[in-house]
């Protein structure tokens, strides 16, 4: 099988050609982005342990695992981030979060990410803002792992603690970010979301808990006229703004994502209640 057969194959699979693509370029070990590459050895044929690979991969993809995680890395805001079954896939839309931080008016902003997962938030700001100190928490030692990881391998100084969100920090921020469990429980999506930790995904009956725990706590650990920003889900914006407006934040606003949908809410540090 040469690399247009199995292009092809997977075609007649319903993978998704996008999909595939990057499949293919992993089992030869290219950049996943070197489409180009593709076309101009599409002749090129997979050894035996290389068919294999791709074969298992389809597979895996059929089974509506993540392509990140058969392919162990995942693109975010520039950066090439390793990917485990520890840690959610870094999505587009988390994005949103971190082009909002970098239009806060914060020189030199001591910045808190809590659930870091990868450490993809952290890491994006770190990167963009070489002069902010970096703080990243999670609770899961596991998902530190791989965010330490990441920063080993891409130079970015953070610091990282394992935190059950600010339960175990010391300390005062400019800037707090999270994109937290806001999934309710029962919800009709989650049967597709099986291969990912549960518990960086589920929060309560309404997807609230998580989001209404750092509310409350992040005031106290926020210097004046600090921000918190926060992802959430695409129908809970108004909740979320509601919850920051009744701690006392102030300047409480949304930002869309690229699909116009309301995916981030956050406000400043106003009185602390």
């Amino acid at each position: 099988m040469n690399t247009s057969q199995a292009l092809a194959h997977a075609r007649t699979l319903d993978i998704e050609p996008l999909e595939a693509q990057t499949l293919l370029l992993h089992v030869w070990q290219r950049p996943l982005h070197d489409r180009a590459w593709l076309l101009l050895n599409d002749m090129l044929v997979l050894s035996k342990d290389q068919h294999t690979q791709f074969q298992q991969g389809l597979q895996r993809l059929l089974d509506n695992e993540p392509l990140a995680y058969v392919t162990g890395w995942q693109a975010f805001h520039g950066l090439e981030l390793q990917i485990t079954p520890d840690v959610l896939v870094p999505r587009a839309d988390t994005e949103t979060l971190v082009n909002w931080a970098l239009t806060l008016d914060l020189p030199q902003a001591r910045v808190l990410d809590l659930g870091t997962g990868s450490g993809a938030i952290a890491l994006a700001l770190k990167h963009q803002r070489p002069d902010w100190p970096v703080h990243a928490v999670d609770q899961s030692q596991q998902a530190l792992a791989v965010a330490q990881a990441n920063a080993q391998r891409l130079q970015l100084e953070v610091v990282f603690t394992q935190s059950d969100w600010l339960n175990q920090i010391q300390g005062s921020f400019d800037l707090i970010v999270s994109n937290p469990p806001y999934i309710a429980q029962g919800d009709p999506h989650l049967p597709g979301l099986v291969h990912e930790p549960q518990t960086a995904l589920v929060s309560g009956p309404k997807g609230l808990d998580d989001l209404q725990t750092i509310i409350a706590q992040a005031p106290h650990y926020l210097n004046d006229q600090g921000w918190l920003l926060l992802e959430h889900g695409y129908d809970q914006a108004d909740a979320v703004c509601e919850l920051l407006r009744q701690k006392g934040y102030a300047k409480v606003q949304s930002r869309n994502d690229l699909a116009g949908i309301a995916r981030c809410s956050g406000g400043m540090r106003g009185e602390v209640k």
